[in-house]
């Protein structure tokens, strides 16, 4: 179940959210970089 909610949210999040993987991390925002921070831990959960 746990397994299956983090796959779902991946799924929307790579529609919804922005990609960073061309930019440089170090100078995002704060809100950039939160949203990286999302994006690794719903990825990191969903596998």
């Amino acid at each position: 179940m746990k397994k299956s909610l983090f796959r779902l949210l991946a799924r929307i999040n790579k529609v919804v959210l922005p990609r960073y993987s061309k930019r440089d991390i170090t100078r995002l925002s704060k809100l950039d970089k939160a949203i990286v921070a999302y994006r690794y831990w719903i990825t990191k959960n969903s596998l």
